[in-house]
């Protein structure tokens, strides 16, 4: 029993133990809980007075952009206003304007005695004046720096082409001296009553002239085919020993087959020089007979053959094809060879020469524009032209009489007098410069500069001249004071 009542004591305790743990731990979450709600009421508040901070703030802000936007909105108020006034004064401004430049129109259109459209029409004309002399200023400017550049470049050009040529100095004569064994020989070839001479000067067509020279007789004759053909007779001749007339028309017809075969030969050996071929045998043997021709004392063949390789360098000098332009600087001037048997200009009678026997346009172009009678189109006919005023007109290779020459200085200075202005003219450097000093209180600068023009191109029109001629205007001005 005792045991009994211990066990339930025991078991109060326990329970009453429990029960007190439990209202312990109630207690404790009460109280935890009214921490937190106590912190989350702080935190609220806080939240709140923050919030309301914020608010404040903002209002604060608004207030404060929308006192700016009023005193913007006035500002603008007041410019619009400035400037509604300011238009309404700049438009008073502009009929006071239009109606004092009309006022001042009629003025002067009283003044002048011109209308408006009168007036406007004589501000268009001088316009039209001044634009046309800054235009022409402008296009000496440009004409002067093109030529002077052209000139540069084509210097540059003939002088490599020139340097690398070497060409032979004019030794032709219109008279050939043959040398005779010995002086009896002289009797023989005059003949019984000189029908011996006659007869030699009737087949050859040939001038013989004996005189008291010593051992020789002379040839005289202005064709050189002629004279070379009397020549090899009258060698063959004195070498066979038999002198008569019809052993000298035996000789000639002989003489004149091997002068035959040396026009081919030498027109052969011309195509070989030049690296020519595929010519027709009529042009070659007709380029042969310019062996023996001349011009201004100069072998027209060697003239050919010269210019043929100044044209041939040129164009390699300018990137064009060689060839043809070597062909037409060989041919131009096979016209000489049959000028006395055809009418026109050797030109003319070449170019439709070459035209008949094959040669291309561009050769027979270049032919027939190489003294000016054509213009030249072609790149060909150019370099032909410069070629032979090249191999014509370089020191040595041509001679005149002094007649000619002094003539045509004459006639130089008096193209160039006969012009307005013109206060003095010099025919300088063997005739090839004409310096034509003008009045500059007449000419100015471009009057000078058509007073060159204008001499040159009378100058390239009436004379006949080798190489070319540069035609200066000088117009000088000179104020001189004396001190005192």
């Amino acid at each position: 029993m005792r045991i009994a009542v211990s066990t339930g004591s025991v078991a109060s305790l326990l329970l009453a133990g429990v029960l007190i743990v439990v209202v312990v731990s109630a207690w404790l979450m009460v109280r935890r809980l009214q921490a937190v709600q106590r912190r989350s009421t702080a935190e609220t508040e806080r939240t709140r007075r923050w919030a309301e901070e914020q608010a404040a703030r903002q209002r604060a802000e608004l207030d404060r952009r929308e006192e700016r936007l009023t005193e913007e909105l006035g500002r603008l108020r007041v410019q619009e206003g400035e400037l509604a006034q300011r238009s309404v004064d700049l438009e008073r401004a502009r009929s006071e304007a239009i109606e004092l430049v009309a006022h001042r129109a009629r003025a002067l259109e009283r003044a002048a005695g011109l209308s408006a459209e009168q007036a406007r029409a004589e501000l268009v004309r001088e316009a039209e004046t001044e634009a046309r002399r800054e235009a022409a200023v402008t296009v000496r400017e440009i004409e002067r720096a093109a030529k002077e550049e052209g000139e540069r470049l084509a210097r540059g050009i003939v002088a490599g082409a020139i340097q690398r040529l070497a060409g032979e100095q004019t030794a032709e004569t219109a008279v050939s001296v043959f040398r005779l064994p010995n002086e009896e020989m002289k009797g023989r070839i005059i003949g019984r009553e000189g029908r011996n001479i006659r007869a030699f000067e009737s087949v050859t067509g040939v001038n013989l002239i004996v005189d008291d020279t010593p051992a020789s007789v002379q040839l005289s004759c202005f064709d050189p085919v002629r004279r070379e053909t009397a020549r090899l007779t009258l060698e063959q001749l004195v070498e066979d020993g038999r002198i008569h007339p019809l052993r000298i028309e035996h000789v000639h017809e002989r003489s004149r087959e091997e002068v035959a075969r040396r026009c081919v030969r030498a027109g052969e050996d011309a195509l070989l020089a030049v690296r020519i071929d595929g010519m027709h045998p009529e042009l070659v043997r007709t380029l042969g007979t310019l062996r023996y021709r001349a011009s201004y004392g100069q072998n027209v063949l060697g003239h050919l053959v010269e210019s043929a390789h100044l044209a041939g360098m040129m164009a390699a000098e300018l990137g064009v094809a060689p060839e043809p332009v070597r062909r037409s600087a060989l041919l131009h001037d096979i016209g000489k060879a049959l000028t006395h048997e055809v009418e026109g200009s050797h030109a003319a009678v070449g170019a439709e020469f070459a035209r008949r026997h094959g040669e291309s346009a561009e050769v027979v172009h270049a032919i027939a524009a190489h003294h000016g009678e054509v213009e030249p189109r072609t790149v060909e006919a150019v370099l032909t032209q410069a070629a032979d005023a090249c191999s014509g007109g370089r020191p040595g290779a041509r001679k005149e009489s002094a007649e000619v020459y002094v003539r045509r200085l004459e006639r130089l200075e008096e193209i160039a007098r006969a012009h307005e202005g013109v206060a003095a003219v010099y025919a300088m450097q063997a005739g090839r410069e004409v310096r034509v000093m003008v009045r500059p209180e007449v000419v100015d600068d471009l009057g000078a500069q058509v007073i060159a023009r204008e001499v040159a191109k009378q100058v390239a029109e009436e004379l006949t001249y080798p190489g070319q001629i540069r035609v200066t205007v000088v117009r000088e001005s000179r104020v001189t004071e004396v001190a005192r």
